[in-house]
């Protein structure tokens, strides 16, 4: 089940005293969207509600499960209210997405199909990686990491460059893979090749008849939704997003930067005949203001993609282009109000921040543009937003190109002035220079008492009164 879509009723049926212990029987009942999820009845005692509560206090969120009551718990209408208060325990958490779809909530709910210990199958089939290929070595198990039950991480070194850090990703083949092994092989082969800016590398794959195990760079940086979200890279999936305080949209100049090097990639995938299908702002990995994709294998590795209960009711959504547009829609929507949408179509925009992305939202995510079709890729870069925000990147290049040539003219200019002042042919010539003003000096100062002396030659000898000249007038 993706996170979009909405998780079926669990209904508490019956409740009864079983060897002293109230005990409840829930029922996951059948839908459309989850014809597997029928179950024959859970016995579930209030305990297991604890511990289940438990478990999803990582969130941070306070759950509505019903208080316990050591005395006069087997009274009849002591066990009806619990029987109500258990019930909209269960209601709050089947009807959030994230909640429900973390595997302690499975395992409660559906024991017989989420039973399999999936950590235990992951290190299993990296050991036996790690034994054809023994340069490899498990630093840490990263623990949910992400929110598929199937998909597992750890922190591995090279021991020939032990400093250095990778993550390693385990994940089932799903039920959209339609290439055969062979040709998967060669897939895979070929992401590891691709060379581009914005797609995170992919160092080494190797799939098997069920899982795939893949290396790539290991980001310390974090995911779009990371730095959407102010949290922690390395925090539990449910802490970071399940109920984020300080989330906000991104300002508009990062917005611009962002969605352009993110839509170059699709084009990028696009015209090498690859399919995505994945994007949302934790497949962007952000590294010094880059964006870079990641988990572009999950298209041909038949993983479902989260969004995809929205593809199925959108009928003008039908190639893997247009779902990768309207995965960029989405993605667009959360950079710009800090949360992805609640439901689609949407043609309302409340506190518009940015007029101009709006457009390129409504151009993707409004009624209109899901019953006529979405713009393409290519279209998207074309429009004149990406027009005018290249002009200003280009613009702004430019301005830093003269700033730094004016900043370095002026540094030559300096760094020549001190060059010269310190070469031995300029001390030389100071020193010279030095020496003629010295020697300037000593002859004036010869001559003012030259001349003082003459002066003082014509006075009497017998007297220290200065001659008076009178002057007449004729």
């Amino acid at each position: 089940m993706s996170l979009s879509e909405k998780p079926a009723p669990a209904v508490i049926e019956a409740s009864q005293n079983l060897q002293s212990h109230t005990v409840s029987d829930s029922r996951l009942h059948r839908t459309e969207q989850n014809k597997d999820c029928d179950l024959s009845g859970v016995i579930r005692r209030y305990s297991d509600f604890d511990v289940l509560n438990s478990s999803l206090l990582v969130s941070l969120l306070h759950l509505p499960l019903p208080p316990k009551k050591l005395i006069g718990n087997m009274d009849r209408e002591f066990i009806a209210e619990r029987q109500r208060g258990l019930q909209l325990y269960l209601d709050s958490i089947t009807q959030h997405p994230l909640l429900c779809s973390s595997l302690s909530v499975k395992k409660f709910l559906d024991p017989n199909n989420y039973s399999a210990n999936y950590t235990e199958i992951a290190l299993q089939q990296v050991s036996m990686f790690f034994r054809s290929d023994p340069k490899w070595e498990v630093v840490e198990p990263l623990r949910d990491m992400g929110w598929r039950i199937r998909k597992k991480y750890f922190m591995i070194k090279n021991k020939e460059q032990p400093k250095d850090r990778h993550l390693l990703t385990w994940v089932d083949l799903g039920p959209d893979r339609f290439l055969s092994d062979r040709d998967l092989q060669s897939v895979m082969k070929l992401l590891t090749s691709l060379s581009s800016p914005y797609l995170c590398p992919l160092f080494f794959s190797s799939v098997s008849e069920s899982s795939a195990l893949l290396i790539r760079p290991l980001s310390e940086k974090g995911s779009l939704r990371d730095h959407i979200c102010k949290v922690k890279p390395r925090d539990i999936y449910l802490k970071k997003y399940y109920n984020p305080k300080k989330s906000q949209g991104l300002d508009l100049p990062l917005i611009k930067l962002y969605g352009r090097q993110i839509l170059e990639a699709l084009k990028q995938l696009h015209d090498g005949g690859l399919y995505f299908g994945h994007l949302n702002t934790c497949n962007v990995i952000i590294d010094d203001g880059v964006c870079r994709l990641t988990d572009v294998e999950n298209g041909p590795l038949g993983v479902p993609s989260v969004l995809r209960p929205f593809f199925t009711q959108l009928r003008k959504i039908n190639t893997t282009e247009s779902i990768d547009v309207f995965c960029f829609g989405h993605l667009l929507y959360e950079m710009t109000y800090g949360l992805p949408p609640d439901s689609v179509p949407i043609d309302q925009y409340t506190d518009i921040p940015y007029t101009t992305v709006v457009s390129v939202l409504q151009s993707i995510l409004s009624t209109e543009a899901c019953k006529s079709g979405m713009p393409t890729v290519s279209q998207l870069i074309q429009t004149p937003r990406i027009k005018e925000v290249l002009k200003t990147a280009k613009e702004s290049l430019e301005r830093r190109l003269l700033e730094e040539q004016r900043v370095l003219h002026q540094h030559r200019r300096l760094t020549r002035a001190q060059s010269h002042h310190g070469s031995e042919e300029e001390r030389k010539r100071r020193k010279i220079l030095a020496r003629k003003k010295s020697r300037q000096y000593a002859y004036e100062n010869e001559e003012d008492i030259s001349v003082r002396n003459n002066n003082n030659s014509g006075r009497s000898p017998h007297s220290n009164q200065p001659h008076i000249f009178h002057y007449c007038h004729a």
